[in-house]
């Protein structure tokens, strides 16, 4: 089936369609947009067995759909660092997966193919690491999977939550590569490394069990926490979000002060207030539109709950950018 085409909405092409090319130099294969779709490439790393890394950096210049299809024999996880811009995935099994910018994401799938869609003229800078089970399970234990693959060949999401701070510096460096050709595959293999275990630290980590507890109370708190990273700017309730976790309301407010030592509204609060922080800092919208984009009604309400979070109000970030 030829599934190029185009419309006055959006230009839809195969990713088999796309200028294939590869880099002695570095090593990698790349594939790139035609020039009249814009700038874009992708580069794919190969750093070991089971151990792949695709740089993205898209612009463009019209809405774009690019159908992708990925084979694989066993499950594999995807972990995507969204540095500039935002895009979506929507597989043919399972809900679309959106991938925001200054998020991590982690999905899981046995085999997917679906649909990449990319805004005109937007920026998008991603990197991609995939590696499956057995790699995984020498990397963090074997008895950590079965929680996270289950028998189902659906495309699922499993984590979004914020960049950490050691996730990005890495991701920072691995896009600099600061070394001679000879070095820069094993520069690169370390930065994947120190990338995947600063963002799956959450999910395979051992968390300390203050107060006791169990591995499904742990499982309850991170998904809830979760949840509230997903859905910040239209968050459920508390008693919403203990409904779908299958649990109460103040066993969940429990969990909170055990694992985070907050309760549900203040990490809601945490996740809006750093969120709101970056856009202010990026310089590329109002403030009265970052009020909108982090859940607030009224930007005179936003600001008084930034002032009194971050003790200086929005507009001296406004201001000095």
């Amino acid at each position: 089936m030829n599934r190029n085409a185009h419309s006055s909405a959006c230009w839809r092409i195969d990713s088999q369609d796309l200028p294939a090319d590869f880099s002695a130099e570095d090593n990698c294969a790349l594939s790139r947009l035609p020039d009249n779709l814009g700038l874009g490439v992708s580069s794919v790393y190969s750093l070991a067995p089971a151990l792949n890394y695709i740089e993205t950096r898209y612009r463009p210049s019209r809405d774009l759909a690019v159908w992708a299809r990925t084979d694989a024999a066993e499950p594999r996880m995807v972990v995507t660092l969204a540095l500039e811009g935002q895009s979506r995935y929507t597989p043919t099994q399972g809900e679309s997966i959106v991938f925001r910018e200054g998020y991590t994401s982690v999905t899981i799938f046995n085999a997917s193919e679906g649909v990449r869609e990319y805004a005109a003229d937007q920026v998008v800078t991603q990197l991609r690491f995939a590696v499956n089970m057995p790699w995984l399970a020498q990397a963090f234990g074997a008895d950590k999977l079965p929680t996270l693959f289950e028998p189902a060949a659906r495309t699922r999401q499993v984590s979004f939550r914020p960049i950490s701070s050691a996730g990005l510096t890495a991701a920072q460096a691995l896009l600099r590569c600061p070394v001679s050709s000879p070095a820069k595959s094993m520069f690169r293999h370390g930065q994947a490394l120190a990338i995947l275990a600063a963002e799956l630290d959450h999910l395979f980590g051992e968390a300390p069990d203050v107060g006791g507890g169990g591995h499904r109370d742990r499982e309850i708190a991170h998904q809830a926490r979760d949840i509230l990273y997903a859905e910040f700017v239209d968050p459920p309730t508390v008693e919403e979000l203990a409904r779908r976790l299958a649990t109460n309301p103040c066993k969940l407010k429990q969990l909170f002060h055990r694992y985070f030592e907050t309760t549900p509204y203040g990490m809601l609060l945490e996740i809006r207030m750093r969120e709101a922080h970056r856009l202010l800092e990026a310089g590329r919208q109002p403030i009265g539109l970052i009020a909108e984009l982090v859940g607030y009604h009224h930007a005179s309400n936003f600001s008084t709950a930034f002032t009194r979070y971050f003790g200086y109000p929005p507009k001296r970030i406004a201001r000095r950018d």
